[in-house]
């Protein structure tokens, strides 16, 4: 049987016969179609196959971890964290500083608009009208004292000749008293 060498070929036509895939068996089904009813041919000893010899090749020994570069990954790991720390701070300064000068220009706003209201309110015929309205006049002559600082200050401060043990950790308790007070006044 006999096949011809145009049936073994697809068909170049425009009809397709299945799928357009390819048949990538076709050789090996069109070779059993070409050898079907013949008896199988001996096969040929075949050669035993060549073996290689694999040529020692001598391995290194697994080399231990310095512990210095251990330690060298580790700060460079740690140093990469503070700086990445310190640039999530940096950010976060940034949009404080947005925020605040934000808030800044919106209160000197709110101060110019304060300070003309404070103006306006100010006006000295404004006062004097609200001053006259509620009773109040101008002092008379009568009632203006003048007070005559022409001679200098002087105060007297008297204290013990020789104070005592008991008097002076008495004394400078009172004047740490006296400053804090100063202090938070």
């Amino acid at each position: 049987m006999a096949v011809s060498a145009r049936d073994l070929r697809y068909r170049g036509g425009s009809a397709v016969d299945g799928s357009l895939a390819r048949d990538l068996d076709w050789a090996v089904r069109e070779r059993e179609l070409r050898h079907a009813g013949e008896a199988p041919r001996p096969r040929e000893a075949a050669e035993a196959p060549k073996v290689r010899a694999i040529p020692k090749v001598q391995l290194r020994q697994a080399e231990k971890v310095s512990l210095l570069a251990v330690a060298g990954f580790a700060v460079v790991a740690v140093l990469a964290l503070v700086v990445l720390a310190h640039y999530i701070q940096l950010t976060q300064l940034s949009s404080e500083a947005v925020e605040l000068k934000e808030e800044l220009a919106s209160l000197q706003t709110e101060n110019a608009v304060l300070t003309a209201q404070y103006e306006q309110m100010f006006d000295l015929a404004s006062v004097r009208e609200a001053a006259e309205a509620m009773g109040m006049t101008k002092p008379s002559s009568s009632q203006i004292y003048y007070i005559d600082l022409t001679e200098g200050d002087s105060a007297v401060v008297y204290q013990e000749a020789n104070p005592g043990p008991w008097d002076k950790i008495r004394s400078s308790l009172r004047r740490g008293m006296y400053a804090a007070m100063e202090y938070f006044d």
